[in-house]
């Protein structure tokens, strides 16, 4: 036998075509005698919805896109995990690129990579610029992810980076320390990641009633192990070297640990250390990584929330919603936690 179909269902219920559509649909109008006979013949046949069927029906594919800098960083394949538990939830596919930060990449997805097999993007950009997305087809809904807000272009959701970083450096000034260093900073940058954390440590240490000292802001070129560990080395080289670093990932402290302990260095004894983003391996290095931790389900349910409301409204729903998810500082061993064995 082949796969059912309605019609197969209505005949074994002894009801219309028509009416198997009305309780699949959920339609009030259906008497609960006539529901129970349909989803008893459902069960009885094995039918299951053709769901691609019904989205081509309605001028869509059922696939969402979701484009991220790079996947080999935790937080983006952590957060990818997410939105793909929640577009499944809401009976999506979700399409996973990487764009490596590429301007380029980044357009393409925009633009919907001139291709027609997404109802929608999600994208965490590096590299658009506010024009980038002035002459954008509005009917391609999108969803921008992190720090890159281009105000007023698309949807976009967002910690707030200058209040988090700003509670991080407090925590650090809290515990005595006061040669803080910031680790992937940047001074004189855009709207960009560093650039809105390094506003958040500047204002915690103007408001302990402390000056910016300037060689411990520390940029670097990407975010990654190696760029913490090289970081590290070279601040702890000054003449007066730092006594807490505030690294603006995960990845960046976890390289910055390792490289103090390579070099006789203890945390937290002589130095405390934060990270940003809370990825599954701060839970696991010795010591245990302090970590601001964004609420990555709330970030991913809400941009599907947000592109699938456009999709349904035709990618006209209104002024463009400009969101800010939660954090929250988890103290850990390296800036003098407790010792507390990782949950299974």
């Amino acid at each position: 036998m082949g796969r059912p179909r309605i019609k197969d269902v209505a005949e074994y219920a002894g009801v219309s075509a028509k009416t198997v559509s009305n309780v699949l649909n959920d339609y009030e109008h259906v008497s609960e005698r006539t529901r129970t006979a349909v989803r008893e013949a459902i069960d009885a046949l094995g039918y299951r919805v053709n769901i691609a069927g019904r989205q081509l029906r309605r001028g869509r594919t059922g696939v969402i896109a979701l484009a991220v800098p790079e996947l080999d960083i935790a937080y983006f394949a952590e957060l990818a995990t997410h939105v793909m538990a929640e577009a499944e939830r809401r009976g999506c596919t979700t399409l996973l690129l990487e764009t490596g930060g590429r301007r380029e990449k980044e357009l393409a997805a925009v633009q919907g990579f001139d291709a027609q097999f997404t109802d929608g993007v999600i994208l965490s950009p590096l590299a658009l610029r506010p024009r980038d997305l002035q002459d954008r087809d509005t009917r391609l809904p999108l969803v921008l992810l992190g720090e890159c807000n281009l105000p007023g272009s698309a949807d976009h959701v967002a910690i707030d980076n200058v209040a988090a970083a700003r509670e991080a450096t407090a925590h650090l000034l809290a515990r005595g320390r006061r040669r803080v260093a910031v680790v992937g900073g940047d001074l004189h940058g855009g709207l960009n990641t560093g650039r809105l954390r390094t506003v958040g440590y500047e204002q915690a240490l103007t408001e302990a009633g402390l000056t910016v000292p300037e060689e411990l802001v520390m940029p670097v070129p990407a975010f990654r192990w190696a760029d913490g560990a090289a970081a590290a080395r070279v601040l702890m080289r000054l003449p007066q070297p730092p006594d807490a670093l505030l690294c603006l990932n995960d990845h960046l402290a976890l390289g910055a640990v390792r490289a103090l302990h390579e070099d006789g260095w203890s945390v937290p004894g002589d130095l405390d250390v934060v990270g940003f983003d809370d990825i599954e391996a701060t839970r696991y290095s010795i010591p245990t990584i302090t970590t601001v931790a964004p609420d990555k389900p709330g970030i991913a349910r809400r941009a599907v929330e947000l592109l699938l409301d456009r999709i349904e409204a035709g990618g006209d729903g209104g002024p463009a919603a400009d969101e800010t998810a939660g954090h929250r500082l988890i103290v850990r061993e390296s800036s003098g936690g407790r010792v507390r064995p990782p949950a299974a």
